[in-house]
């Protein structure tokens, strides 16, 4: 680095009891489990599984081929996960006799443990679902929530209702004060590393050293770096590309679009800074970006369609940019960096109290570069309220 300093303020995270909140979690899927015309569902996304069971799998953060899944009823919860899970599992979420495990894996103790008997009780996963299933009641209804379930996982479930995913999504969708907690803290991890790397920063300062300062600080915070989109110049008009050797030059633009996640919930946040004065052509554009989202924060209200707000978005950046689209200008985010309602064109998804989004309007010319802000955000009765805390205006950093 060539400037500044690579100290910044990490916020204080907020004290919330993950037990707690996990059946507070579990207690909401199940009063929506009551409104269904079904007994069970099983989940399937791992994010739901968490969603239910509180238990986060470290193996399934690194291997894509990683299945799980949760059988939830008015009074029981089960896990299906691989026998590599149930020590953590049983440690941190769920009785080890209420795990049905699958696969081959081996633990040793010095005293019997039912843990040590996990390996090779079932093949995989649909044998360890089915059961799981079979212990229901013979006049038990069941839902599945089927996105992208392989058909011997939906075999195991017998005879299927319904899908789902309806369930999950209103209940999901909603979140409780203290998944609201994690969400911010989460949002301002990330804003703490920008602002980090925009304090050490000076010309010369590579896109790899401003994404190693922000990643240091969501690190510093207890959060997991996730993605770290830190790009200067012509690159920063690469939506998505990996920080380089390149070194930011004066009268450059950095694009920041960086996230983590906190105890399972995630961010994503967006900003924007010139090294040195800036341009009349690089405020102009950030001003019709910004005017963007200004106009989506101040539209956004339970009962819009988030088509609505979408549109909304769009048109105020065209309003200062000749030739401006996308495909969405926004997103919900919780367990998941994309949940549903997405801010799109033909979602006629309304807004509601306690839905959580990700407001974005960037804007991408190749040869010239990139701008955006996104902030997350909690919808209110009346309106939404903010859960990033950092300026939004362009940065300047002084060479």
């Amino acid at each position: 680095m060539t400037a500044g300093s690579t100290q910044s303020t990490v916020p204080s995270k907020p004290a919330v009891d993950l037990a707690a909140l996990a059946r507070d979690r579990l207690d909401r899927l199940r009063a929506g489990l009551a409104e269904q015309p079904y007994d069970a569902v099983v989940l399937t996304e791992p994010e739901s599984v968490l969603y239910a069971t509180g238990y986060r799998s470290m193996p399934g953060q690194v291997f894509r081929t990683h299945r799980m899944a949760a059988l939830v009823t008015a009074t029981d919860l089960w896990l299906v996960a691989p026998a590599a899970d149930v020590p953590a599992a049983g440690a941190t979420a769920v009785p080890v006799e209420r795990i049905s495990p699958f696969g081959r894996f081996y633990v040793e103790s010095g005293s019997p443990d039912p843990i040590t008997e996990v390996a090779d009780r079932h093949d995989g996963l649909a044998g360890a679902l089915a059961a799981v299933v079979a212990a229901l009641p013979s006049s038990a209804r069941l839902a599945v929530e089927t996105r992208d379930v392989p058909a011997d996982v939906l075999a195991a479930c017998g005879d299927v209702v319904e899908d789902g995913a309806g369930l999950l999504f209103t209940v999901r969708s909603r979140k409780l004060p203290a998944e609201v907690e994690l969400l911010a803290y989460a949002a301002q991890l990330a804003e703490a590393g920008i602002d980090a790397a925009l304090a050490a920063a000076g010309p010369g300062t590579t896109e790899a050293e401003l994404a190693a300062v922000v990643a240091g600080t969501m690190v510093a915070g207890g959060g997991d770096p996730r993605f770290v989109v830190a790009l200067t110049g012509e690159r920063s008009a690469l939506a998505d590309a990996v920080p380089s050797a390149r070194a930011w030059r004066p009268g450059e633009t950095a694009r920041f679009d960086v996230g983590c996640v906190v105890d399972g919930y995630w961010s994503d946040i967006g900003r924007t800074a010139v090294l040195g004065e800036p341009s009349a052509r690089q405020r102009d554009v950030y001003a019709a970006v910004k005017a963007g989202e200004d106009e989506q924060l101040a539209a956004a209200r339970p009962g819009l369609p988030a088509a609505e707000l979408f549109g909304i978005g769009l048109d105020a950046v065209a309003n200062g940019v000749p030739r401006y689209r996308r495909q969405h200008c926004g997103h919900g985010i919780g367990l998941s960096i994309y949940e549903p309602p997405i801010v799109a064109p033909g979602v006629d998804t309304e807004l509601a109290p306690g839905m959580t989004f990700c407001f974005e309007t960037p804007y991408y010319e190749l040869g010239w570069g990139g701008m955006m802000v996104e902030d997350a955000v909690v919808v209110t009765d009346d309106g939404v309220d903010l859960l990033t805390r950092s300026s939004r205006d362009l940065r300047v950093v002084t060479t």
